[in-house]
């Protein structure tokens, strides 16, 4: 117990280093650009501290919980025991037929879960007047981070190019773009960043590491990352669908 508390202070020592210029520079300018004081200094100090303690604990869990998740989960799916064969027997993508389906399961459902998601999902409907549902906006995100970790656990399996799939995906982004309605586009461009939050990113990055360092012939440094990529592009083409699919049951606002 004693070492745990040595190690969680070191990391609440490292994770104050780390925001401590966010602090500096927030205080810097309200003292010395807009020259006012801080208001209720007693309450920021203690937002300080919650923060601070939410950081530390959070980088400890991702070491002591999502990350070995992760690479158990990974390694378990590929293991010759869960798939049926020898060690020695050739494995094609075909094999791995169950790390897509759960990659595709993970990415839906910590996407949903994203507080982040759920904000700008709520302001979405609430801006469109209803025409954009914040339900729907957000089961078509998660359904693009779904099919995103799913087709990036395929890369990783086959050890094909990431560019290629990026590319690709991005062509198709310009192609929907010019035929969105335009109120949808801006949020759907930044529904690719909100995925990528809090939830989803270490369990998709524990996922992919322990993926690349299970599956033979594949180096985690070259091939492990990378999810975070799809993560982010696959939502942008499922909002501009599920946009012009809105557009057609129920037309958006114009623009103004």
């Amino acid at each position: 117990m004693m070492a745990w508390l040595l190690h969680f202070a070191e990391m609440v020592l490292e994770t104050g280093r780390d925001i401590l210029p966010i602090a500096a520079i927030i205080i810097g300018f309200q003292v010395l650009v807009i020259r006012k004081p801080l208001a209720n200094p007693h309450k920021i100090g203690i937002g300080f501290i919650y923060v601070l303690l939410g950081i530390a604990l959070f980088l400890e869990g991702l070491d002591m919980a999502l990350f070995p998740l992760g690479k158990l989960m990974a390694t378990q799916l590929t293991s010759p025991e869960f798939l049926g064969q020898a060690i020695t027997a050739p494995r094609t993508w075909q094999t791995y037929g169950w790390v897509y389906v759960f990659a595709a399961c993970i990415g839906f459902a910590t996407t949903l879960a994203e507080p982040s998601l759920l904000a700008v999902a709520m302001k979405a409907e609430q801006i469109s007047g209803g025409a954009i549902r914040a339900w729907g906006l957000r089961i078509a995100v998660s359904i693009g981070v779904a099919f995103g970790i799913a087709l990036g656990t395929f890369r990783i399996v086959t050890g094909t190019e990431l560019y290629f799939y990026i590319v690709v995906g991005y062509l198709v982004v310009i192609v929907q773009t010019l035929f969105a309605p335009k109120v949808i586009i801006a949020l759907a461009y930044d529904s690719g960043g909100v995925t990528t939050s809090t939830v989803t990113v270490p369990l998709v990055t524990a996922l992919g590491l322990g993926l690349a360092a299970a599956v033979p012939g594949r180096n985690p440094l070259v091939d492990g990352f990378g999810l975070i990529a799809f993560a982010s592009l696959f939502p942008i083409i499922a909002v501009l669908g599920y946009a012009q699919l809105a557009q057609w049951l129920a037309p958006l606002p114009s623009k103004r």
